[in-house]
């Protein structure tokens, strides 16, 4: 995969980029230099809708010179692409009426019109007869959604990919589909579908228009850690070639992955504090930021109890080179919040591990369940006796 060059698509590089630019903490210094390449990027592309709308957030100062300047050169080329347009619907065929509606649907994606982008998207689409061509629309609609970060978009055009792939649909696609898929859950706190769909489309990754192939297996890590078992973790992670080759270059990624399935607790967390800046400055991953922390810390310390039946919490703490107030502190509001299945005995400085049944659990539900059942019954009698 090394070997292979693919190009993110420029919109999502400026998105990440603006995300940058109203973070709280990226620094000043960072941010001016941010801001004069945002600032290039909307100039290169013409992009006066987007630039308002950064103005009117005050990411960006107002150059009324450059807008009109923009404004310009976007009528001047819609009056073009509509020339294309008449021509090619007087003279030519249908493919190139296609292509002419097509031209100007990107045109509009380019200089950042959503509304009338997704409204060229579907006349394009009605000129469109080949499954594979409608699925191209779709990933441009995708596109569009991640750009804005608009999640009923997403899910909509996810939802329609799958319809179409019913008609028929070459396997790329289907493999594409399925890392845009994974972002969408991802974004929506589904790590476990995300999981799930990056591990699936390691070995055929070509979605270089969303990330790299770096920040896909680091999505792809992030999320298994705190969604899969210990076996399937080394199956598909630890031990997966495609990760190895990888994961070396992302700072703090191998040591934070393989510290955790061998258990060697102090450079887990280590590894981990080294991590918590990437996943905050992540333009997917920031809304979650403290939800992964707190999972992160549910999967490690609960591996950690799987292997006693009481220890010290001294010696808990030693192993995670941590303070005893401070392991105190976290072990009881995840035992508060349900986290972890265990007891904290104060006085003699020990924790008790209380591991479910689980046959004796689905004993209890069936049993409150049936409770629950002969309740209703008992009302449902009482009223058809009236």
């Amino acid at each position: 995969m090394e070997g292979q060059e693919g190009t993110q698509q420029l919109h999502l590089v400026l998105a990440n980029k603006r995300f940058l630019l109203t973070h709280p903490d990226v620094q000043d210094i960072e941010k001016v230099r941010l801001k004069e390449e945002v600032f290039s990027m909307v100039k290169a592309d013409d992009m006066a809708p987007f630039y308002e709308t950064l103005v009117a957030e005050s990411v960006l100062e107002m150059d009324q010179s450059v807008l009109d300047s923009m404004r310009a050169k976007i009528e001047e080329e819609l009056k073009k692409l509509d020339e294309k347009i008449a021509d090619a619907e007087e003279n030519l065929g249908e493919s190139e009426v296609r292509e002419a509606h097509l031209a100007k649907s990107l045109f509009y994606i380019q200089i950042g019109d959503k509304d009338k982008a997704l409204e060229q998207l579907k006349v394009t689409e009605s000129k469109t007869v080949a499954v594979g061509q409608k699925m191209d629309l779709v990933f441009y609609t995708l596109q569009l959604g991640f750009f804005y970060m608009d999640f009923d978009l997403i899910s909509k055009s996810i939802d329609k990919a799958k319809s179409l792939f019913e008609e028929g649909g070459d396997w790329e696609r289907k493999n594409r589909l399925k890392v845009y898929e994974g972002l969408y859950c991802m974004s929506t706190r589904n790590f476990k579908m995300a999981a799930d769909l990056f591990l699936d489309s390691i070995s055929t990754f070509t979605t270089y228009e969303l990330f790299p192939y770096d920040t896909f297996i680091f999505y792809t890590v992030l999320t298994s850690i705190i969604s899969l078992d210990r076996v399937s973790l080394k199956q598909k992670v630890v031990d997966a070639p495609e990760i190895l080759t990888v994961i070396g270059k992302i700072p703090y990624l191998s040591e934070f992955l393989n510290s955790l399935y061998d258990c060697q607790y102090k450079s887990f967390f280590s590894a981990f504090a080294g991590l918590t800046e990437q996943i905050k400055l992540d333009r997917y991953l920031h809304p979650h930021f403290r939800y992964y922390m707190r999972e992160v810390r549910t999967v490690v310390y609960s591996q950690f109890l799987e292997s006693y039946k009481s220890v010290t919490i001294e010696a808990m703490a030693k192993a995670f080179g941590v303070t005893v107030e401070f392991i105190d502190l976290e072990l009881s509001r995840f035992i508060a919040a349900g986290k972890l299945h265990c007891k904290i005995d104060k006085v003699a400085g020990v924790l008790e591990t209380n591991r479910p049944d689980a046959k004796n659990a689905l004993y209890q539900a069936t049993i409150k369940q049936g409770d629950f059942l002969l309740n209703r019954i008992q009302k449902l009698s009482r009223v058809i006796d009236l």
